[in-house]
């Protein structure tokens, strides 16, 4: 279902969306701050879509503080951003991870506890980049901390801003093969990759270095994650539609009980 169809579409609940957000320093004007923000293109997709976006700071949290934020909701994003800290898959920093400073952990964590939270609901879950290693971390997974190392190219992440163009390719029977088709061009740009697959998890996507490009959960709760940048791509708002959809499937289970 389109982006247009959407909004064409009547709802008695329109689903909102959480997106989870970066937290470092950041300048704007004449403030150079630690802040909370995330690219406008990720919360364009979700409105193009027909969802209500709303952005989710990194904070201390705990399972019931993360359960209070799900009350609001009706699906969550995880969105791009810095590596996650290794420690929470017990490896030591490879010297190319980002350092792993306490906003790192912070938002670490409160994207684990969201995550855990969502699935004990059964509310839709999309990761992009980031978030698809973020979920796999939280299943219990790993990582692949510096990508070039295993594959013996940077094509990946180009530095400097510039996205790659990979074809994927994904397993037949998915979740995602039945959104996207067969093959896809897709944008990239990160240099770690899922390495272990996390429990309960099942690829769903590889690229042509057999590096995991998505994986999802099977059965009929929607958990979708997918290591590019559809964002990049709002001609195509196909992921987006599919989790505006789960969400609005999931608000309406919820305002029926």
């Amino acid at each position: 279902m389109s982006g247009s169809d959407f909004l064409a579409r009547e709802r008695s609940v329109r689903p909102v969306i959480g997106l989870t957000t970066y937290l470092q320093q950041a300048q704007t004007g004449i403030w150079d701050v630690r802040a909370s923000f995330l690219p406008a293109i990720y919360f364009d997709g979700v409105a193009l879509a027909g969802g209500i976006a709303v952005l989710l700071p990194p904070q201390p949290v705990d399972d019931d503080i993360a359960d209070r934020v799900l009350d609001g909701l009706h699906g969550v994003i995880i969105t791009g951003g810095r590596d996650v800290v290794p420690e929470y898959y017990s490896q030591e920093r490879h010297p190319a991870t980002d350092q792993g400073t306490a906003d790192d952990r912070r938002r670490d964590e409160f994207e684990f506890a969201l995550v855990r939270g969502a699935m004990r609901r059964g509310m839709p879950v999309l990761g992009i980049c980031r978030g698809a290693q973020v979920l796999n971390v939280a299943f219990g997974g790993t990582l692949h901390q510096h990508l070039p190392d295993v594959i013996g190219h940077t094509r990946h992440q180009q530095g400097n801003a510039v996205f790659s163009t990979s074809t994927i390719r994904t397993v037949p029977g998915t979740r995602l093969a039945g959104l996207i088709g067969e093959t896809s061009d897709a944008q990239c740009y990160h240099h770690q990759a899922i390495d272990k697959l996390g429990d309960g998890l099942v690829v769903c996507a590889w690229d042509e270095d057999g590096v995991i490009e998505a994986v999802e959960i099977p059965g009929e709760e929607f958990t979708l994650a997918v290591q590019w940048h559809p964002e990049e791509r709002l001609d195509d708002l196909r992921l987006f539609a599919a989790v505006v959809e789960a969400a609005d499937v999931y608000a309406r289970g919820r305002t029926n009980t």
